[in-house]
């Protein structure tokens, strides 16, 4: 039996497995590495499948179509955001019309997750959407449609059945995660690693994930509460320290790992046991991951060791009063004794700062921008508040008519940039998204600023084709507004 996985064409380098999914400035493309995983235990399970990512190789819809023509899927798996949706369903509608509805077309993401009976019923070529982690539910409907049995006994389906929407049993969250294959092998067969790119990590890199779940409740994040959960489910050091192995060995033009959990060093004492085990097999593939700013000097200093380059940290806010009500739980002192460690341990840092968050004033603005030059991270990220079907912080802004439109399509500037749709009391949207700009602008044009990096391009070759690739793209947005003109929005 064939089966398609997609990640449908829609802006070029468009990202739906990024958190906030948009066309990045610095010329991000993320991995698709949800469908990647499941596509990977679909191959374990005997089906022929082919893992197409039509943003990163640039591909079309008539390129897609010309596929299925010739591959003839019977089950057709298509990746889902918010931003994208109305996109993702008329791809569907053009795929289902092209094989004579002859095949099964399934939805997965976090936003099917959040509105499953509304995404099914967006239009008539939907046969399903998997609610939640989807590796075992696509699993299953495959072996259930090859046999030609009752979607019934499919946990976390919503499906069609004879003009009623079918929602069955939720499905448990994957426990024993060593099971799961390499997602670098799923790559190494479907993708071209050169397609990928992370501004903050050496180019060409990969994704894996070590664990899935966060436990923390962070309002705005979208993962933990639609597809992962707010456990931690860990890898064992070793299945972790082997697929490094894996990578070293078959995909030798791979220059570093990109640890993608939300939050790596949630378990410090698991993070101290996977460095010992990585510099005990003499790992030499340096590697980023996302951590807290609540890490100890020891778990980063450990890390650094087995080959930590740089870890991802999202302060967010300059003021405590936002970070509490994020339910970050973490405090700005937390922040500058990080800093101070991260340096002394040798760690780059990149930071990460959001506008737009519940109690949101210029006057926090300020606050977020004197912190970012405070801490002075490496690289800097400045977004508009981003809010999310199935995220607490949606709920706040729907549930506060915060919200400056329901269409989907509006989630995105018209170059598919990050923007938002919070209308605050204290500020609007358009002010939102100009203070992301204005304060990129200050952080990085700063001058001690760029003479650090012109030393760092000079004296450190390993991190000189990052930084140039990153800034190239970079500097085109640099001095152009992200809004071109006021975006007047109308709900139909």
């Amino acid at each position: 039996m064939n089966v398609l996985m997609l990640n449908p064409p829609y802006y070029p380098k468009y990202s739906r497995s990024q958190r906030s999914p948009a066309v990045i400035k610095s010329g991000v493309m993320y991995y698709p590495i949800w469908l990647a995983y499941a596509t990977g235990v679909l191959e374990k399970n005997g089906f022929n499948v082919k893992l197409i990512d039509a943003p990163a190789a640039g591909y079309d819809l008539t390129y897609v179509e010309d596929l299925c023509e010739k591959f003839l899927p019977e089950l057709i798996v298509i990746d889902t955001s918010t931003p994208s949706i109305v996109n993702d369903v008329m791809v569907a509608n053009a795929l289902k019309h092209k094989m004579f509805n002859k095949t099964f077309i399934l939805l997965v993401g976090p936003h099917v997750t959040a509105l499953p009976e509304e995404s099914l019923l967006m239009d008539e070529s939907i046969d399903a959407v998997a609610r939640g982690e989807y590796d075992y539910t696509v699993r299953d409907l495959a072996l259930a449609l090859k046999e030609g049995s009752s979607l019934r006994d499919v946990s976390g389906l919503t499906y069609r059945q004879n003009g009623d929407v079918i929602s069955n049993q939720d499905r448990e969250l994957i426990r024993d995660v060593d099971e799961l294959p390499f997602v670098s092998e799923v790559y190494k067969r479907h993708l071209n690693v050169e397609n990928y790119f992370y501004s903050i990590t050496q180019y060409p890199e990969v994704a894996i994930i070590t664990g899935r779940g966060c436990p923390y409740q962070c309002t705005y994040c979208v993962w933990p509460q639609t597809i992962t959960g707010h456990g931690y489910r860990k890898r064992s050091v070793e299945n972790v320290a082997d697929e490094f192995d894996f990578i070293s060995r078959e995909l030798p033009q791979v220059k570093e790992v990109f640890i993608e959990d939300d939050t790596l060093t949630v378990d410090q004492r698991r993070s101290l046991k996977l460095s010992e085990e990585l510099i005990r097999r003499g790992n030499k593939l340096p590697f980023t991951a996302n951590s807290r700013a609540d890490i100890s000097y020891e778990t980063l200093h450990s890390l650094k060791k087995a080959g930590l380059r740089l870890v991802c940290v999202g302060f967010e806010s300059g003021d405590q009063e936002i970070l509490d009500n994020i339910k970050k739980k973490i405090t700005l002192d937390q922040f500058y004794q990080f800093r101070e460690d991260a340096r002394k341990a040798g760690v780059m840092v990149h930071g990460c700062f959001m506008a737009g968050n519940p109690g949101e004033t210029k006057e926090t603005l300020n606050k977020t921008l004197n912190l970012a030059k405070k801490l002075n991270p490496d690289t800097a990220q400045f977004f508009p508040i981003m809010i999310y079907p199935g995220t607490e912080a949606y709920e706040w802004a729907y549930s506060n008519n915060y919200m400056e439109t329901k269409d989907f399509k509006n989630w995105l500037t018209e170059d598919g940039l990050h923007r938002t749709i919070v209308k605050h009391p204290n500020l609007s949207t358009k002010e939102i998204v100009n203070w992301c700009d204005d304060a990129r602008k200050s952080f990085y044009l700063r001058p001690n600023y760029i003479l650090k990096k012109a030393w760092q391009v000079i004296t450190k070759p390993q991190e000189r084709r990052r930084v140039l690739l990153a800034f190239r793209s970079f500097l085109k947005y640099l001095f152009r507004p992200s809004l071109k003109q006021t975006i007047n929005v109308k709900d139909n």
